[in-house]
Protein backbone atom coordinates (compact mmCIF):
# COMPACT_ATOMS: atom_id res chain seq x y z
CA UNK A 1 0.00 0.00 0.00
CA UNK A 2 1.23 3.46 -0.90
CA UNK A 3 1.53 5.84 2.05
CA UNK A 4 1.70 9.59 1.47
CA UNK A 5 2.04 11.78 4.56
CA UNK A 6 -0.90 13.98 5.39
CA UNK A 7 -0.64 17.73 4.92
CA UNK A 8 -0.32 19.73 8.13
CA UNK A 9 -0.80 23.17 6.55
CA UNK A 10 -1.52 23.64 2.87
CA UNK A 11 -3.86 22.49 0.14
CA UNK A 12 -5.20 19.24 -1.21
CA UNK A 13 -6.58 19.37 -4.74
CA UNK A 14 -8.92 16.39 -4.90
CA UNK A 15 -11.28 14.71 -7.38
CA UNK A 16 -9.05 15.48 -10.35
CA UNK A 17 -9.99 13.45 -13.41
CA UNK A 18 -7.46 10.61 -13.72
CA UNK A 19 -4.49 11.69 -15.81
CA UNK A 20 -4.97 15.46 -15.44
CA UNK A 21 -2.73 16.08 -12.40
CA UNK A 22 0.36 16.84 -14.49
CA UNK A 23 -1.60 19.34 -16.60
CA UNK A 24 -2.66 21.12 -13.41
CA UNK A 25 0.91 20.93 -12.08
CA UNK A 26 2.13 22.76 -15.20
CA UNK A 27 -0.70 25.33 -15.35
CA UNK A 28 -0.19 26.29 -11.68
CA UNK A 29 3.61 26.43 -12.09
CA UNK A 30 4.07 24.15 -9.10
CA UNK A 31 7.53 23.21 -10.40
CA UNK A 32 8.65 26.76 -9.58
CA UNK A 33 7.35 26.61 -5.99
CA UNK A 34 9.68 26.05 -3.07
CA UNK A 35 7.39 23.68 -1.20
CA UNK A 36 6.60 19.98 -1.03
CA UNK A 37 4.18 18.79 -3.70
CA UNK A 38 2.86 15.22 -3.92
CA UNK A 39 1.03 13.99 -7.01
CA UNK A 40 -1.02 10.86 -6.62
CA UNK A 41 -2.14 9.42 -9.94
CA UNK A 42 -4.88 6.87 -10.47
CA UNK A 43 -5.94 6.67 -6.82
CA UNK A 44 -8.98 4.48 -6.21
CA UNK A 45 -12.23 6.40 -5.92
CA UNK A 46 -15.72 5.12 -5.17
CA UNK A 47 -17.32 7.97 -7.13
CA UNK A 48 -14.91 8.24 -10.05
CA UNK A 49 -13.29 4.82 -10.28
CA UNK A 50 -9.86 6.46 -10.51
CA UNK A 51 -8.77 9.99 -9.68
CA UNK A 52 -5.66 12.11 -9.25
CA UNK A 53 -4.80 14.11 -6.12
CA UNK A 54 -2.26 16.89 -5.59
CA UNK A 55 -1.07 17.70 -2.07
CA UNK A 56 0.76 20.98 -1.48
CA UNK A 57 2.51 21.50 1.87
CA UNK A 58 2.20 25.28 1.94
CA UNK A 59 -0.49 27.92 1.61
CA UNK A 60 -0.35 29.34 -1.89
CA UNK A 61 -2.67 31.48 -3.95
CA UNK A 62 -4.34 29.20 -6.47
CA UNK A 63 -5.93 30.38 -9.68
CA UNK A 64 -9.31 28.74 -9.18
CA UNK A 65 -10.33 29.72 -12.72
CA UNK A 66 -7.54 27.53 -14.11
CA UNK A 67 -8.69 24.59 -11.99
CA UNK A 68 -12.36 25.13 -12.87
CA UNK A 69 -11.45 25.38 -16.56
CA UNK A 70 -9.45 22.14 -16.51
CA UNK A 71 -12.02 20.20 -14.47
CA UNK A 72 -14.99 21.85 -12.70
CA UNK A 73 -15.50 18.74 -10.55
CA UNK A 74 -12.26 19.36 -8.63
CA UNK A 75 -12.46 20.20 -4.93
CA UNK A 76 -9.81 22.20 -3.10
CA UNK A 77 -9.36 21.45 0.59
CA UNK A 78 -7.61 24.09 2.69
CA UNK A 79 -5.73 22.37 5.51
CA UNK A 80 -4.52 23.88 8.80
CA UNK A 81 -3.15 21.84 11.73
CA UNK A 82 -3.96 18.68 9.79
CA UNK A 83 -7.69 19.54 9.60
CA UNK A 84 -9.81 20.63 6.63
CA UNK A 85 -10.84 24.19 7.49
CA UNK A 86 -12.43 25.01 4.13
CA UNK A 87 -13.66 23.03 1.15
CA UNK A 88 -13.97 24.84 -2.19
CA UNK A 89 -16.14 23.35 -4.94
CA UNK A 90 -15.29 24.65 -8.38
CA UNK A 91 -17.32 25.42 -11.48
CA UNK A 92 -16.56 26.46 -15.04
CA UNK A 93 -15.43 30.09 -15.00
CA UNK A 94 -17.47 32.51 -17.10
CA UNK A 95 -14.26 33.99 -18.53
CA UNK A 96 -10.59 32.99 -18.63
CA UNK A 97 -7.39 34.91 -19.33
CA UNK A 98 -4.04 33.57 -20.52
CA UNK A 99 -4.94 29.94 -19.88
CA UNK A 100 -5.25 28.92 -23.52
CA UNK A 101 -4.29 30.64 -26.76
CA UNK A 102 -6.52 31.44 -29.69
CA UNK A 103 -5.99 29.03 -32.58
CA UNK A 104 -7.01 31.55 -35.22
CA UNK A 105 -3.82 32.72 -37.02
CA UNK A 106 -5.58 35.97 -37.97
CA UNK A 107 -6.58 36.83 -34.40
CA UNK A 108 -4.96 39.95 -32.95
CA UNK A 109 -3.53 37.77 -30.14
CA UNK A 110 -1.54 35.81 -32.73
CA UNK A 111 -0.08 38.99 -34.20
CA UNK A 112 0.41 41.19 -31.13
CA UNK A 113 2.29 39.22 -28.45
CA UNK A 114 1.46 41.62 -25.58
CA UNK A 115 -2.31 41.19 -25.88
CA UNK A 116 -3.96 39.02 -23.25
CA UNK A 117 -5.68 35.87 -24.50
CA UNK A 118 -9.27 36.23 -23.28
CA UNK A 119 -12.11 33.77 -23.71
CA UNK A 120 -15.73 33.81 -22.54
CA UNK A 121 -17.86 30.77 -21.81
CA UNK A 122 -20.59 30.54 -24.45
CA UNK A 123 -21.88 26.98 -23.98
CA UNK A 124 -21.64 25.59 -20.47
CA UNK A 125 -22.91 22.10 -21.33
CA UNK A 126 -20.42 21.59 -24.18
CA UNK A 127 -17.65 23.57 -22.37
CA UNK A 128 -17.17 25.90 -25.33
CA UNK A 129 -15.25 29.14 -24.86
CA UNK A 130 -14.93 31.84 -27.53
CA UNK A 131 -12.13 34.32 -28.07
CA UNK A 132 -13.37 37.81 -27.17
CA UNK A 133 -11.43 39.32 -30.09
CA UNK A 134 -12.29 37.07 -33.03
CA UNK A 135 -15.04 34.75 -31.68
CA UNK A 136 -13.09 31.57 -32.52
CA UNK A 137 -14.34 28.63 -30.47
CA UNK A 138 -12.13 26.69 -28.07
CA UNK A 139 -13.64 23.35 -27.12
CA UNK A 140 -12.34 21.32 -24.22
CA UNK A 141 -11.82 17.63 -24.71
Amino acid sequence: MLNIDSVNKGLVIDHIQAGKAMQIYKYLNLDKMDCSVAIIKNAKSKKMGKKDIIKIEDKINLDLDVLGFIDPNITVNVIDNGEIIRKINLELPSAIENIVKCKNPRCITSIEQEITNKFKLTDKEKKIYRCVYCDTAYEQN
